[in-house]
């Protein structure tokens, strides 16, 4: 298996001067399509430039793993010079970032060169990717369609061929559900893994930064430069996993499966039912397992995220309220009502559940459970039909994924197709802590089999 990435690698290695021109053109192509997908919020022209003229003179292109690739980054993260929108009207007041994002400078060192800074849900408080402020980001497939959120332009911009690879963050599936919606590979870390140093805050107690790509290895490569200890994120472990990529051929010979039913029961959702049905039998799993407390699990969750974000944005909503999204605006000022014996309780049971969660890798080595319950909804839907019941569409878009950034699992989204319309839809591959690589041998090992959806190579303004 040979990565994109990998490619870009060797072309440039034995071909330098061929930066600059392929780099002009791809930000050419961003600024063609951008209109009509909305991925971007800003374009880095000038600076990705510089990089490739400065790359053109490097004597160890061969010894970079990213030499030449090219990536944007959820408008979260600091970009020096730049202001740090985070998807808000409000944020456009502050100063330019003076420095960039740890995880960017790690990119930009390993040979990886910024584009830009890509659209995203208000305060990542979105599982959509419609935005009041910067405009709906849509779905490269169905222009009309949710990109997901809140790293809509994250997705987009992959599954669209815009950039190599991207960043996201992910607080309650904000990495995942995109990835669901628009047919790529996005993976959430173990909670700590990765330093959230230099991005805008949402849930401290759940904000997890993670890769988007095409391609599985392309998703490891890129993940094996992320990694490392940084001491300005306090949730940051200083625990470096072995090289992924070397190991995505493995296989998944002696790995245990488990396909999770109970509440990840897709009975209601006949789309997320068959992408688990074909994922299962690709894997030849046996097992099923109905975990205990995640009900509860997710309700815990729902209350921090909502509590730690409320707070985290209480001056603004009682200076400026009128300058939020009204659905983030509401839903912060219900969390600013909460009472503090909440959160702790919400905490307890948190980890009372995450206890539950963690006995299951007693007896297997991966768990699998859908992304999504269903492929990409239309831009504007506001309700989801579950077991009958219309229910808020927003919030529900996340169902599946909720559960496991509760307790920091990694886990990796695996894009299908769905038989019925076509479009694209994800299967989450879940391990233990720290045990990203078995997630990225699991999804190798379908990509390697024909299983996975594959994105178009390029984005067509007929979809």
């Amino acid at each position: 298996m040979t990565g994109h990435l990998n490619e870009i690698q060797a072309f440039y290695a034995e071909n330098p001067l061929n930066i600059v021109q392929n780099i002009e053109q791809q930000l050419d192509t961003i600024v063609q399509i951008n209109p009509s997908l909305n991925a971007f919020t800003s374009i880095s022209r000038r600076r990705a430039i510089e990089a490739a003229e400065r790359l053109t003179e490097k004597q160890n292109l061969a010894e970079m793993p990213l030499a030449g690739a090219t990536f944007a980054v959820k408008n979260l993260f600091d970009i020096a010079g730049e202001v740090t929108l985070a998807g808000s009207k409000l944020n456009e007041r502050h100063s330019p970032a003076s420095q960039d994002a740890t995880l960017i400078e790690r990119l930009e060192n390993a040979g990886a060169i910024l584009t830009g800074a890509l659209n995203m849900g208000e305060y990542a408080y979105d599982f959509t990717g419609e935005n009041c402020h910067h405009g709906n980001c849509g779905n490269p497939y169905k222009l009309d369609h949710m990109a997901g959120g809140s790293s809509s332009g994250s997705a987009a911009a992959v599954a669209a061929g815009l950039v190599d690879f991207s960043l996201g963050s992910d607080t309650n599936g904000s990495i995942r559900v995109p990835a669901s919606f628009c047919g790529i590979f996005g993976l959430k870390p173990t909670y700590g893994r990765l330093p959230r140093t230099g991005t805008f805050p949402f849930s401290d107690s759940l904000d997890h930064l993670g890769p988007l790509a095409r391609s599985t290895q392309d998703l490891a490569r890129v993940y094996d430069v992320l990694q490392g200890y940084d001491g300005g994120d306090h949730a940051c472990v200083d625990r470096h996993s072995s090289h992924t990529v070397s190991q995505l051929n493995l296989g998944i010979q002696h790995l245990r499966f488990a396909r999770l039913e109970g509440y990840f029961n897709c009975e209601h959702f006949p789309q997320a039912r068959s992408a688990m049905d074909k994922v299962c039998k690709a894997l030849d799993v046996q097992e099923e397992i109905v975990p205990e407390g995640v009900t509860e699990g997710r309700s815990a969750a729902y209350l921090i995220t909502n509590i730690e974000g409320s707070s985290l944005h209480l001056s603004r909503l009682q200076q400026n309220a009128e300058e939020f999204d009204p659905d983030t605006r509401d839903r912060f000022l219900a969390g600013a009502m909460l009472p503090a014996a909440w959160y702790i309780r919400a905490q307890q049971v948190r980890r009372w559940y995450q206890e539950k969660m963690l006995a299951l890798f007693k007896n297997v080595e991966v768990l699998i459970a859908p992304a999504t319950p269903c492929v990409a909804p239309k831009q504007g839907q506001k309700t989801l039909k579950i077991a009958g019941e219309e229910q808020l569409l927003r919030p529900n878009l996340g169902y599946f994924t909720q559960p496991f950034s509760a307790i920091g699992l990694p886990s990796i989204v695996v894009p299908t197709q769905d038989d019925e319309t076509g479009m694209p839809i994800g299967i989450q591959i879940i391990a233990a802590p720290w045990r990203e690589d078995i997630c990225l041998r699991v999804a190798a090992y379908l990509e390697d089999a024909g299983f996975c959806f594959v994105p178009p190579p390029l984005y067509s303004s007929a979809a």
